[in-house]
């Protein structure tokens, strides 16, 4: 008994001391989750609270008259009058009737200053279209100058920097008060390209650019990775080249991306001539990049199907061929469906290879074909946030949300039909 009771202490110390170990692991375990968790509130909301303001546009409303005399405009049909015109006018004209004291060439200029620069162009254009509002007055909502929209969104922030005058501030907040001023929606965000200003400027293009340059990258790589994979894991025989071929498809998963953009610039613009800045030429380069994910995911794919299947599909008189295409690869197409969405959603958010080959020209208008000149969202971000003006730093973190929503979902939707369609043998 005497030898029993000092083993079974020992055994009740062991034990105690394994369990305290494994409630330390699990400790470290959830404080590990808690920092990961923290650390990704942080940046959201760091990146939410600078970004939100890109969402709302601040607008003026004015009755504008569309004095002849004042614009020195008496046919609005004529290309030459229209180029001479003064379409500033009017608009000042409009600003005045709040503020009739501000006679003054400075004061004109600083009321000048409170509407964007494309409020000239817009009475323009509405002249150009509709002549016969010529000599009328119309109500019209102008995009207000940016420092003014920052004001009117910041005002009572001291991290954001005014560049107002004092006089400007009063004239604003006299405008706000008789809701003159306004804040809604920013559906320019989502209607325009790229623009020299931010409450001008708009992500569309961007958009655009992205979605044309990863329909190039899917109809590239997932075709070409499938058949690679298939061939590497049912057909191709077991030799060095195969070998070699395998271990640097797993060695150019891990290459930077720049590298890809460096060797998209030597061989499609260099070697082939191929035109900078344009979606297919981008879309090639992802391709490339992507390839080794898709080629890796969708042999782990083929791999994951049992050997019956095969079995039994060689037992009733299938080919070699019958079984790939008509069993294994319907079979494991969910994993390769993931892999490649994953794939494509590493590709959306790259900036380094696109740099490289020219998509990160200052682009206005929206592509409308894959060789049109285009841009993409992570270079357009990195534009916005390259600028000094607050305007476009909260569209760079408005941007940033529309990337990371636009990543969410391809991962969700990669998630999604994993469990769908995924079979438990």
């Amino acid at each position: 008994m005497s030898d029993q009771t000092p083993q079974a202490e020992l055994i009740r110390q062991s034990l105690k001391k394994r369990y305290r170990k494994e409630k330390r692991f699990r400790l470290y375990g959830m404080l590990a989750i808690a920092v990961a968790l923290g650390s990704l509130l942080i940046l959201f909301t760091d990146i939410i609270s600078k970004g939100y303001t890109g969402f709302i546009k601040t607008t003026i409303t004015l009755e504008v008259p569309l004095d002849g005399e004042l614009m020195y405009l008496q046919d609005p049909g004529d290309s030459e009058q229209l180029a001479m015109a003064d379409f500033q006018a009017p608009i000042l004209a409009a600003l005045q009737q709040h503020f009739p004291e501000a006679s003054s060439r400075q004061d004109q200029r600083e009321l000048n200053r409170l509407v964007g620069s494309y409020a000239a162009n817009q009475v323009r254009d509405l002249l150009k279209t509709q002549p016969a509002l010529l000599g009328s007055t119309k109500t019209l909502e102008f995009l207000v100058h940016d420092t003014v929209s920052v004001y009117v969104k910041h005002a009572d922030n001291p991290a954001y920097s005014i560049r107002l005058s004092e006089q400007q501030r009063r004239w604003v907040d006299q405008l706000v008060a008789e809701g003159a001023i306004q804040t809604s929606f920013n559906d320019v965000l989502f209607s325009r390209g790229a623009s020299r200003e931010p409450s001008n400027a708009g992500i569309l293009g961007a958009i655009v650019g992205s979605l044309l340059t990863m329909v190039v990258t899917l109809v590239i790589a997932f075709p070409v990775g499938v058949a690679a994979a298939v061939y590497l894991e049912e057909f191709a025989p077991q030799n060095r080249l195969t070998d070699f071929i395998e271990v640097n498809i797993n060695n150019l998963a891990a290459v930077p991306s720049i590298i890809f953009g460096l060797l998209g610039l030597a061989v499609f613009i260099g070697l082939f001539g191929m035109p900078r800045s344009v979606p297919v030429v981008g879309g090639l380069v992802l391709a490339l990049m992507t390839l080794p994910t898709i080629i890796i995911s969708s042999r782990a794919a083929i791999k994951s199907v049992p050997p019956s299947i095969r079995e039994a599909a060689e037992g009733i008189g299938a080919s070699r061929m019958q079984v790939v295409l008509h069993h294994l690869v319907p079979l494991a197409m969910p994993g390769m469906m993931t892999g490649s969405i994953i794939g494509m959603a590493q590709a959306l958010g790259e900036t380094a290879p696109l740099l490289l080959i020219g998509m990160v020209a200052f682009i206005v208008e929206v592509p409308d074909g894959f060789f049109s000149s285009a841009t993409v969202l992570p270079v357009q971000i990195y534009l916005w946030a390259s600028s000094a003006e607050q305007g476009f730093i909260e569209l760079a973190s408005a941007g940033i949300m529309i990337l990371l929503a636009f990543m969410i979902t391809m991962n969700a939707l990669a998630i999604w039909l994993r469990k769908r369609l995924e079979r438990r043998w």
